[in-house]
């Protein structure tokens, strides 16, 4: 018998990405989908750990959406501090790039992504990738503490 209480608290997306029209693109999807989730900006990944390890934090449960070219400190760079971090490793990645490059996702998928996904691919707006998004963290336990 499992006792375990379905997840009731809206899952936090941190959008780490420098380009503005590609992050009002995924908060327009969000939107047309009418998910309300709370989103976070962080425009490279030095911001981003500074509000992942902010004494406020990131309320959990959260996923990251990670974009790989990005200035002061890019996505690649992001995942090492990241899976270094024991109070961050557990934190769930989806990587949303225009990068193509094999080197990119293997790296990517060695520093334990859930998804790579080239922006390119994702067609109008962003919906398939936040559709995807929605029923991921309606199936999946994400961690909370």
């Amino acid at each position: 018998m499992n006792d375990s209480i379905p997840q009731t608290r809206p899952v936090t997306i941190l959008v780490v990405d420098d380009d503005d029209v590609d992050v009002l693109g995924i908060e327009r999807a969000l939107k047309k989908l009418k998910i309300a989730n709370p989103i976070v900006r962080a425009h490279d990944g030095v911001e981003a750990l500074e509000i992942l390890r902010s004494s406020e934090g990131l309320p959990r449960p959260y996923l990251i959406l990670l974009d790989i070219n990005m200035p002061r400190m890019n996505g690649q760079e992001f995942l090492v501090e990241l899976r270094r971090d024991k109070n961050l490793s557990s934190a769930v990645v989806f990587v949303l790039t225009t990068s193509q490059d094999d080197q990119d996702k293997l790296m990517a998928y060695s520093r334990h992504v859930a998804g790579y996904i080239v922006k390119q691919h994702v067609g109008d707006g962003f919906m398939r990738v936040t559709e995807m998004l929605d029923h991921y963290w309606r199936v999946v336990e994400l961690p909370v503490a």
